[in-house]
């Protein structure tokens, strides 16, 4: 029985690979290295090319020694059926291939009248264009062994280098005579995966390349009494706050983090504000409380302007919300599809990317609690996805090493009662103590600003000065407005047009746009001692007008090392 299992297995591999056991036969092994801008590159894993006349293996040293980290990818050519198979090893147990037989006979090369001799061979050099890419290839065909160091090139003979815009090069620099080779075996003997469609390859070598968090998937965001939770989601403030407990790995130093949310309205006409958060919960009270237990048990901010807010700064016991990211809300794209222009064709979902890597450090080996907000009165609301994706970048230096969140006065609880950001209407604005307990290096603050109150003299149309003052001394200044607004017109079939051939979507705002990433300003505030200081938030708020008022929705969180 086992020997009908092993043959019927055999069999199963010719038909997808063609026949594994092969006889071995003569060949060169070639090495590469690469160089860019005329600099060899330190501590590269050489390329490795096993060629015979028939066939070529293109694959590392590392990989062959069993030190490739995962996922690793090589590339078999079948030179008589003019055909390619690449396989990669995405995990311990998982691994997939794909076949390609027309791509190499597409290949088109200028073959020009230059020379050249590489390693004793005598070359000729080939040239072509790909994606507005010059890649010059220098051939021999003094032997009859095929190779190259990427597919391109594989059917002109033996590929010695490659020049790709004169500053990316590889080059072999060695070439050695084998008594014995057998690139088919090498391939596919101990291969043990299944074979995709080439689109299908390309998705999943790529995601191996990175660790996906999914967070959120189509969850609803919206206003609505009987909004409820379950065992991984929690709904807060009428269904307007989305929560959930999520475990990060450890993260790499020196890693790029993201932060990817889609968003499509499920009812809600209407631009909104937005944020992605995380909760922490290092100190005696956290935001979390605040939602259980109602905004009016968060510590209170207290400018003497007479009104009080509650959670907004950082006190010797509370920490406020850590803001990943801030975003807004289209006027609604998908659900309001059906408005027609002319040659207008809307979005069906607008995407949020953003760069968070300066926050890994709160992330890094922890189960935290992320959350997203949308403030909104609609029953249908919004519908949003969200992951979190961490890719791996050893070589790179850390940008921080320290995060501490100080201050956010968006008001997440909005349809819980929290109050709006109304306290830069004093001339004290925004103002938060704190207490480092070792010197930091390198400080910046990592701020978030927009400024609200949506009617023709409200802070949200007119430009407003932000001051940021360190230890009562400032230290910057500047007026936060985006004017590129029209740009994301087709995220907003439902914005209202005017007299004056303007959308409400066109419009310049304090900071940000319907349908886009507001970004954070990173403010340099040099090296600061342990010990007390102060950061001082001040805008020139504007005054309500009958029933509306302007308010600002700041954020900032000490980086540094």
């Amino acid at each position: 029985m086992r020997k009908r299992y092993t043959a019927l297995l055999l069999f199963f591999f010719s038909l997808t690979f063609g026949q594994v056991a092969v006889n071995s036969s003569k060949g060169l092994k070639i090495t590469y290295l690469k160089s860019s801008n005329g600099k060899r590159i330190e501590n590269q894993d050489p390329i490795l090319v096993f060629a015979t006349g028939k066939e070529t293996l293109l694959t590392t040293e590392n990989i062959l020694t069993h030190k490739a980290p995962l996922p690793y990818e090589q590339t078999f050519i079948d030179h008589p059926a003019n055909s390619y198979t690449q396989f990669s090893r995405l995990s311990t147990n998982d691994w997939i291939s794909t076949k390609d037989s027309v791509a190499l006979a597409k290949q088109q090369f200028e073959i020009t009248g230059d020379t050249k001799t590489i390693l004793g061979y005598p070359c000729k050099k080939a040239k072509t264009i790909i994606n507005s890419n010059t890649i010059e290839l220098w051939f021999t065909n003094a032997v009859q062994e095929k190779g190259a160091p990427t597919v391109l090139g594989q059917n002109l003979g033996l590929v010695l280098e490659m020049n790709r815009n004169n500053n990316f090069v590889i080059t072999a620099t060695k070439v050695e005579k084998l008594q014995k080779i057998a690139p088919r075996g090498m391939a596919f003997n101990s291969f043990k995966g299944k074979n995709v469609d080439l689109l299908s390859y390309r998705d999943l070598l790529w995601k191996s390349r990175f660790t996906t968090i999914k967070v959120f998937e189509n969850e609803l965001i919206n206003f609505s009494g009987e909004s409820k939770s379950n065992d991984s989601i929690i709904r807060f403030a009428n269904g307007t706050i989305v929560l959930k407990k999520v475990r990060f790995p450890k993260i790499v130093p020196g890693s790029q983090v993201f932060v990817d949310l889609l968003e499509q309205s499920n009812g809600d006409a209407y631009d909104r504000t937005g944020s992605v958060f995380v909760i922490p919960t290092d100190q005696k009270t956290s935001f979390l409380d605040g939602l259980k237990n109602g905004a009016k048990t968060l510590p209170l901010y207290d400018n003497g302007n007479g009104k009080q807010y509650q959670g907004v700064v950082r006190t010797n016991d509370y920490a406020p919300l850590l803001e990943l990211m801030r975003f807004f809300t289209p006027f609604g794209i998908k659900q309001y599809n059906h408005i027609e222009l002319k040659d207008k064709k809307w979005h069906d979902a607008v995407p949020y990317r953003q760069d968070i890597s300066e926050l890994q450090t709160a992330l890094s080996d922890q189960e935290i609690w992320v959350g997203t907000f949308i403030g909104n009165y609609d029953k249908g609301g919004h519908q949003i996805s969200l992951n979190i994706t961490i890719h791996n970048e050893e070589k790179q230096s850390p940008k921080n090493t320290f995060v501490l969140p100080l201050f956010n006065t968006t008001n997440v609880m909005e349809m819980a009662e929290q109050e709006y950001a109304t306290m830069f209407n004093s001339e004290k604005g925004l103002e938060v103590s704190f207490t480092l307990s070792k010197d930091v290096h390198n400080a910046k603050l990592r701020y978030i600003t927009t400024g609200h109150g949506g009617w023709e003299n409200g802070d949200e149309f007119v430009p407003k000065k932000n001051s940021v003052f360190l230890d009562q001394n400032e230290i910057f200044a500047f007026t936060p407005w985006r004017q590129d607004c029209g740009s994301y017109r087709l995220f907003n079939p439902a914005s209202g047009n005017f007299n004056n051939g303007l959308s409400s979507s066109d419009y310049s705002r304090s900071n940000w746009c319907p349908g886009t990433v507001t970004n954070p300003i990173l403010i340099d505030l040099g090296n600061l001692k342990a010990g007390n200081h102060t950061i001082r938030i001040r805008i020139p708020q504007g005054a309500p007008e009958g029933g509306s008022f302007s308010s600002w929705n700041v954020s900032g969180i000490l980086i540094g090392e």
